[in-house]
């Protein structure tokens, strides 16, 4: 349970900004079936957490105490650089012709290759004995988000405050790297 509830509200926290949501608010709009395709990102995101929760349990075994803490301000330091960078508008996916289903499954898989939320899960991950855990919390917070932003559609995600909430949290997220890392390398 140590992973678990971090990795659900870190992802969830960053999710909530992000493109991938996006993407899946305008192909939900597209398909026309909102469930459908919240699953499909859902089990893309499920996949790439996977794949971050074996990172983090082939590297934890390496890492000091102080070396968990620095990757999870990494982490943290990613996030806000992500977070304050200006937010493109993902590749509307228009020329693929793969169905509801497929088009997300890959599109979000693609999308959310190497993003923010699996650095989170890898940091986890590497942080407790169970990394599944961190998986799991990452995956459910994905899919609270991508459900959310499936059922609402394009018109309305973009109406959300998304520009001052990525602000607020990339600072938010500064501060914490800059605490952890100070304090990961026993400067406070």
């Amino acid at each position: 349970m140590d992973s678990l509830v971090p990795a659900f509200i870190a992802v969830l926290l960053t999710q909530s900004g992000d493109r991938s949501p996006w993407l899946v608010a305008l192909l939900a709009d597209r398909f026309g079936k909102p469930l459908l395709v919240a699953l499909a990102a859902g089990l893309a995101h499920a996949a790439g957490n996977a794949v971050a929760a074996t990172g983090g349990l082939l590297i934890a075994p390496m890492l000091t105490p102080n070396a968990r803490q620095l990757l999870l301000a990494l982490a943290l330091g990613f996030a806000a650089m992500g977070a304050l960078w200006r937010l493109k508008p993902p590749d509307r996916l228009e020329g693929w012709k793969l169905g509801a289903f497929l088009t997300p499954l890959f599109g979000v898989f693609i999308l959310a290759a190497g993003d923010t939320t699996q650095f989170f899960t890898l940091a986890f991950a590497a942080q407790g004995p169970a990394p599944a855990l961190a998986a799991a919390g990452a995956t459910m917070a994905v899919l609270v988000v991508n459900t959310a932003a499936a059922v609402m559609g394009e018109a309305a995600w973009r109406k959300l405050p998304v520009r001052a909430y990525r602000i607020g949290f990339g600072l938010v997220c500064l501060v914490a790297a800059l605490i952890l890392a100070l304090g990961a390398l026993r400067l406070i």
